[in-house]
């Protein structure tokens, strides 16, 4: 076994989602880490412990160099790279990037009940017109800046777990809702992908990502009867299945 197959060379490192920050994975890092896991959560520029530096000029690329940036501060050899959500969209990017500049380094996509981008496309690209208004129309009070998150009551949470989040989201920045990704997609295709599927309840945004990989080769695909933050409502049952996937990286 070479060092760049060996598990104790593999890392996790896990991207939250829109209004979220590393804040939401404090239930899962400790499970995997007494795993023996090397594990890592990254908060995106403008959100969570970093909202203080909301700014216009946060778009995807930044989010996408605050990925790499944590790989690079970690000097991780090899990643097992998992983007909920929104984040979907970030880790796309960073794949294309470090598969471009240093391949080899990823060892596995994990989509966690997440957005899927062709070239492209932006975050907003498969939200129906009532969605991408209602959200245009929430930033507005911020002149554009940001738009607030929803309650956590539409992720499935309740009782002191939806507290809990609701307590923590922020705003999230919104001139990446509506930017465009470009990528090589034979590039991202080229790694192993899962997506895990969040389906009790199901959130409606994320039913062309749902209907996608069940149409397309290359995809394993989990499913979860749990709502759209399994982070919170099913740690235990999610770091198994990070597990299951970093063992097979």
């Amino acid at each position: 076994m070479t060092e760049a197959t060996d598990p104790a060379t593999t890392s996790i490192v896990l991207v939250h989602g829109a209004w979220h920050g590393a804040w939401c994975w404090s239930r899962v890092l400790p499970l995997l880490r007494s795993a023996g896991l090397d594990s890592h959560a990254v908060t995106l520029t403008g959100v969570g412990e970093r909202a203080h530096l909301m700014s216009p000029g946060i778009d995807l690329h930044t989010h996408i160099q605050d990925v790499i940036g944590l790989i690079e501060a970690e000097e991780l050899r090899r990643v097992v790279l998992v983007g909920h959500s929104y984040a979907g969209m970030v880790i796309t990017g960073v794949a294309d990037r470090l598969q471009r500049e240093r391949g080899g380094l990823l060892a596995h996509l994990v989509y966690l009940d997440a957005a899927l981008a062709y070239p492209g496309d932006s975050w907003s690209s498969h939200h129906s017109a009532e969605t991408r208004q209602a959200r245009t129309d929430a930033s507005i009070p911020s002149g554009g800046l940001s738009f607030p998150p929803p309650d956590a009551a539409l992720f499935g949470l309740n009782g002191a777990d939806r507290d809990w989040v609701n307590r923590r989201q922020t705003p999230q920045p919104f001139r990446l809702y509506q930017q465009p990704l470009d990528f090589d997609a034979d590039r991202v295709a080229a790694l192993p992908r899962t997506f895990i599927d969040c389906i009790q309840p199901a959130l409606a945004t994320i039913a062309p990502s749902r209907a996608r990989v069940r149409s397309e080769p290359g995809w394993n695909v989990v499913e979860m009867a749990t709502g759209h933050d399994p982070m919170v409502s099913e740690p235990v049952a999610l770091s198994q299945i990070l597990r299951n996937i970093h063992a097979g990286a």
